[in-house]
Order: structure tokens, then sequence, then C-alpha cells
């Protein structure tokens, strides 16, 4: 059997790796996007810069790594409350992912913003995205939800959608996770997605505070309208 205790020296390079990512998470929290800088960390830690260097050869690799993680750990949140409930009852198994959605964005908002909210400037990801993995989940997720309600009832012209009305990488994730789904019902996740993340993104941007004394239950209502409107029971 390996043993897979890390060495005291490997010990100490992943507790400081975790501590650079907290300090830009803190970083990005008070200043935003911007105040991400390897030397603005190394400051904050009382490391030297060529320190800091050898966990992170660029701003943009620990952005990369950042990103990874605040979207592998959203789509694990949402996952395990949605797979709390059987695949029987597609209506709990949709609000549980949008109750898991908000309140992982509500515990991380710094994170929230790194995956949904301002753009780093001049930040360049990796060909196929910061976290292509944890976005490939969060997809199929969410169409998953849809697929369970579909077909919907009173369609109309405005409804119909070709392939080549999005992505063809989204396209062809689509047709490899649910080869009976037509294209109408990629639409339907888009959409789906848009009204679990816009009240979300205006409370984490705290537009709703001066409006709203409980964001949450605006929320919870607004999900079981969504559910009502694929048709589910709630």
């Amino acid at each position: 059997m390996t043993n897979t205790t890390p060495t005291r020296r490997e010990q100490l390079r992943l507790d400081t790796t975790a501590e650079i990512k907290r300090v830009a998470l803190v970083l990005l929290a008070e200043g935003g996007p911007d105040a991400i800088a390897l030397r603005a960390i190394a400051r904050r830690m009382r490391m030297t810069a060529g320190a800091l260097y050898s966990y992170y050869a660029t701003r943009d690799d620990l952005i990369t790594a950042l990103t990874r993680d605040m979207y592998t750990s959203l789509v694990d949140r949402t996952e395990a409350a949605r797979d709390a409930h059987p695949a029987g009852a597609p209506a709990a198994r949709l609000l549980a992912w949008g109750e898991a959605f908000r309140s992982w964005a509500v515990d991380h908002p710094a994170g929230f913003r790194l995956v949904y909210g301002d753009p780093v400037r001049g930040y360049r990801a990796p060909e196929g995205g910061a976290a292509p993995e944890a976005a490939s989940r969060a997809c199929a997720g969410l169409t998953g939800l849809v697929a369970a309600a579909w077909p919907l009832p009173n369609r109309g012209p405005e409804d119909d959608y070709d392939w080549d009305d999005f992505d063809p990488g989204l396209a062809a994730l689509v047709k490899e996770k649910f080869p009976n789904l037509p294209p109408a019902a990629v639409a339907l996740a888009l959409r789906v997605w848009g009204r679990m993340h816009g009240l979300v993104a205006l409370e984490v941007y705290g537009h709703l505070r001066s409006q709203a004394k409980d964001p949450a239950r605006l929320y919870r209502a607004e999900l079981r309208d969504l559910t009502r409107s694929l048709g589910l029971d709630t």
C-alpha cells in the first residue's frame, strides 16, 4: 500500500499555495479583479516576490488556478445538493441545485466574481478556458435538469432552434450527454441558467441591499416559479 502522507516539505508547499490563493481572493474582494497581483500578494504574506514566483510563475497562472478551484467548488456543491434527491424527483433536484448555487455564491462572493463577474484586465486564459472540466459539468448538470422536464407544453415558434444557433463545443457536449434532446432544449437550459444567475448576481454585487430585506426569499420564489414554468410539481 502506497503511503500518500505528504512530507513536511510537501505539506509546507501545499499550505503556502493555499495561503497564496486565500490572499488573492482577499485582494479581489477588496479591490476588484485588477487588485490580484503577485507582488501585492508577496507583500501581504511577507514573502519575497522571487519566492512567490516559485509557486506561480505568472499572475495568469494564479488566476487560472483560482478560477479552476472556485468553479470546481461551486459545481461540487450543486451536484451534491441535486444528488441528495432521487432522479424521480426532478422538481426537488432543480430547487436543490438552485439553492446550492446561491448559497455557494453568498459564501464565496469573491469566487463568484472571479468565475462569473468582471474580467481580469490583461488575463489570458489557457486554450479551452480556465476551468473546462467544471464548466462542462455545470453545463451538463443544468441541461440534465431541463432534460427531466422535456418536452415542455405550450411551445411556440419562438422556441424553435437549430444546432447552428449555439457554440459548436456546447452543441457537441449536449449531443454526447443527451443524444435525444433537440437544440430547443439547449436554449431552455441557457434561460434556466439566466434565471438562477440573475438575482444571485444582483445580490453578490450589492444591488439588492437597499431594495430587499430578504434576498433568499426572493430567490426561492423565483426558483419555484421556474419549476412551475417547466411543468414540474413543487
